[in-house]
């Protein structure tokens, strides 16, 4: 087996007792003894919190026409946005349109963009346009050189304030500062539906911004938050997590992910295959469920219609602690509509649930 990989926090975690588990091939904080997922999602709901997502990857693409190689391989349009903006977007399987992985573009100028791949896939992503970049182009794995420390929560920009870091910023721009002289890239970005912004220092400087930013946030109520309480909380909003909600069997088509395509560009890689599904339907659609009983879905459980026919698979699924109960996302089949009372096979017992559309509680204002 191989050794799973550490952030540059590891240390942190261990000394705070942090549960860790394998995440993507790193070995990542799940929850916190002095919060636990309940507390931690709270935090950020209520007040600030601050996650570890050092394992997500990292990529520079550089080069004469960077941005214009990139628009035609991955879905988004890149020309939609300006540099100092941050773009989701997916790479995509050429022949059959499935998502081999969805991830951040970061436009710094025609010439240069970074790419925020998930843990797992980076290797993936970058030997794909490694493959594919013209000459002159340059796609680097840089996977080691930065961390990630995403600050979470209402009073987000409240704790940078007070760290001399840029708070104002708006949704899904970025910003080249410094703290202490030290470089770090703020980004008003996240992946829990609340005002919060992406700190991305070197490697070898994230100690330290950890700490201040947990010293800062300590009047503010921060609690360091795992990826148990990043994954109740992404649920909520309804967003996908790459793997089960996304993945190379599933489409954007089929995810709703349709505004992450550049329909009218003359190139991405899926095009074709995204266009006729598009055209022709979705054999399947991603829809939210929120249980009416006290069931909780996961993933892979059958979903079955009022007659007791199979007509889906639940691909996430937990405890909301905001609603304070079961809500998931599943794939089901065309026909099936919003108010729908559907049946999830929980563990051998049917439980009772509607179809919804997230997100499952309000989005902060953007």
């Amino acid at each position: 087996m191989a050794e799973l990989a550490r952030s540059p926090l590891h240390d942190r975690h261990v000394a705070l007792g942090a549960k860790m588990a394998d995440f993507g091939g790193w070995e990542m904080p799940i929850e916190y003894p002095d919060g636990g997922v309940l507390k931690e999602h709270t935090a950020v709901r209520t007040a600030v919190g601050v996650f570890d997502v050092s394992h997500l990857g990292k990529a520079e693409v550089t080069g004469p026409g960077a941005a214009d190689f990139l628009n035609s391989a991955l879905t988004n349009d890149l020309g939609r946005v300006s540099p100092g903006q941050a773009q989701y977007t997916m790479c995509c399987d050429d022949a059959t349109g499935g998502v081999v992985d969805d991830l951040i573009a970061y436009l710094y100028d025609p010439d240069r963009v970074f790419l925020i791949p998930n843990a797992a896939n980076t290797a993936g992503v970058v030997g794909r346009l490694a493959a594919a970049a013209p000459a002159g182009i340059s796609v680097v794995n840089a996977h080691r050189s930065l961390a990630v420390l995403a600050v979470q929560g209402p009073r987000s920009g409240e704790l940078l304030g007070t760290l001399g870091l840029p708070n104002d910023g708006a949704y899904m721009s970025f910003t080249v500062a410094e703290w202490k002289g030290l470089p770090v890239v703020v980004c008003r970005s996240g992946y829990t539906g609340e005002l919060g912004f992406e700190l991305l220092p070197r490697a070898a400087d994230a100690g330290a911004l950890w700490d201040a930013v947990l010293a800062a946030g300590a009047p503010l109520g921060i609690l360091p938050c795992g990826l148990g309480a990043r994954d109740t909380l992404r649920t909520e909003m309804g967003y996908p997590l790459h793997g089960q909600d996304l993945s190379p069997a599933i489409t954007p088509v089929q995810a709703r992910a349709g505004w992450a395509v550049g329909w009218a560009k003359p190139r991405f890689w899926g095009r074709e295959a995204l266009v006729a599904e598009r055209a022709a339907g979705a054999s399947r659609l991603l829809w939210g469920l929120r249980a009416t009983d006290r069931g909780i879905p996961r993933p892979h459980m059958s979903v079955r219609d009022g007659a007791g026919a199979v007509i889906g698979e639940v691909t996430s699924g937990t405890f909301s602690p905001t609603l304070r109960r079961g809500i998931g996302l599943a794939l089901l089949a065309p026909g099936v509509a919003e108010g729908d009372e559907v049946t999830v096979d929980v563990r051998g017992r049917p439980s009772t649930m509607a179809v919804t559309r997230p997100p499952f509680v309000p989005a902060s204002p953007r």
